[in-house]
């Protein structure tokens, strides 16, 4: 199974998109697809609208044009986005609305529960790595090409684990039923998924899996955290909200949030594989350093966009949770250390103060710093935020 393609040769046509002017002509698929996503909207309304308030309703309809968009800009989501809304509907037919059965019917329990199926992204995860790995050190394209659709089952599997987590937590009581990104086990679930999928993008858009090798250890240390919380912690267990996270705001500043982190997260990886190649270390290997640094370059401007929406979601959800926008409480101090940090790197990149080495140990860094403003904040500082602790 392998969804990202390598770019399409000049001899055939390239896909229409959109311009200023307006749609060009597009593919019947591409209408088929955005009929598709529209009719699933629909029906998700009709299904759970009972269980949405306006904002809910709001984000569900917000989101079908913007997958429609995102289809059509890349045709390897669309096929990813249909397997996963299919196994999702067959775990919710399967369930009958009985959480009991996901330890009762054998594909619920072994595949397509959330449980199971984030088991499954794990394990796939990590073949992913070592398959990248495998095609680096013997430039073996079959490795590559086996990771590469190893990413792919691990990111439709993980997704539709978060999909289903999703309904079994309405299963548990309407006042249970959140989005699952509401502790440390679901975003890093979600976090791996972000990453990998921005990964892929890149993947296909430079027509290179040589980077796979240094973006997927990030993912497995996610993935490996994700497993120890869950073993040590019952992680898994989906809990009620706390009342500081029953708020609509949560449902779009944590996923712009980690959108932005996973952004970093690929910068700072390929800002290894950029030094390696300054050095003359797997130079052969890898692209060149003007192909690595402009794919750090823009996951890097990806990653601050979002993370400044999620900044400004959160100081709005501040001032409606606390009464003010902004409380220098310890996680809002080192967000704004984030966002500053990436500032000036894009400020240095874009006005070409700095390029070249300085700018990847500066990627490579900044991860050190969204990570301390993620979890460590957390762990050794308290304020407003400590909800979020081991």
């Amino acid at each position: 199974m392998e969804l990202a393609s390598s770019s399409p040769p000049p001899s055939r046509p390239v896909p229409p998109t959109v311009c200023a002017g307006g749609l060009t002509q597009r593919h019947p698929s591409d209408w088929l697809f955005a009929l598709v996503v529209i009719v699933g909207a629909g029906i998700a309304y009709f299904h759970y609208g009972q269980l949405m308030d306006g904002y809910d309703k709001a984000i569900l309809f917000l989101h079908a044009p913007l997958l429609i968009v995102l289809g059509w800009a890349w045709r390897p989501f669309r096929l990813f986005a249909t397997i996963v809304a299919m196994l999702a509907l067959i775990s919710i037919w399967l369930y009958q609305d009985t959480l009991a059965r996901a330890e009762q019917v054998f594909f619920l329990k072994y595949l397509i529960s959330s449980q199971a199926a984030i088991t499954w992204m794990s394990a796939f995860f990590f073949i992913a790595t070592g398959a990248y790995w495998l095609g680096l050190a013997a430039r073996s394209d079959f490795a590559e090409r086996t990771g590469n659709a190893m990413i792919w089952i691990a990111t439709v599997m993980g997704t539709t684990g978060l999909c289903v987590r999703w309904y079994e937590s309405y299963l548990l009581g309407p006042d249970i039923g959140h989005i699952p990104i509401s502790n440390l086990y679901e975003v890093f679930v979600f976090f791996s998924l972000i990453t990998a999928l921005l990964y892929l993008f890149y993947e296909g858009r430079y027509n290179t899996r040589k980077l796979g090798a240094f973006v997927l250890p990030i993912i497995s240390i996610a993935v490996l955290f994700l497993l120890w919380y869950s073993f040590t912690r019952d992680a898994y267990q989906i809990q009620p909200l706390v009342p500081a996270l029953q708020s609509y705001w949560m449902k779009i500043h944590v996923p712009a949030n980690f959108i932005g982190y996973g952004g970093f997260a690929i910068a700072a990886m390929i800002g290894i594989a950029y030094l390696l190649v300054s050095q003359g270390i797997l130079a052969s290997h890898l692209p060149k350093q003007e192909v690595l640094e402009d794919v750090m370059y823009k996951a890097i401007a990806i990653g601050f966009a979002f993370f400044t929406i999620a900044t400004i979601l959160g100081a709005l959800w501040a001032a409606e949770a606390w009464g003010s926008y902004w409380s220098w409480d310890p996680k809002e101090t080192w967000a704004l250390i984030v966002w500053i940090n990436y500032a000036v790197w894009l400020h240095m990149r874009l006005t070409r103060t700095l390029r070249g080495a300085m700018l990847a140990w500066w990627a490579i860094v900044g991860l050190f710093v969204v990570t301390f403003a993620f979890i460590g904040v957390n762990l050794f500082l308290s304020g407003l935020h400590s909800y979020g602790t081991l």
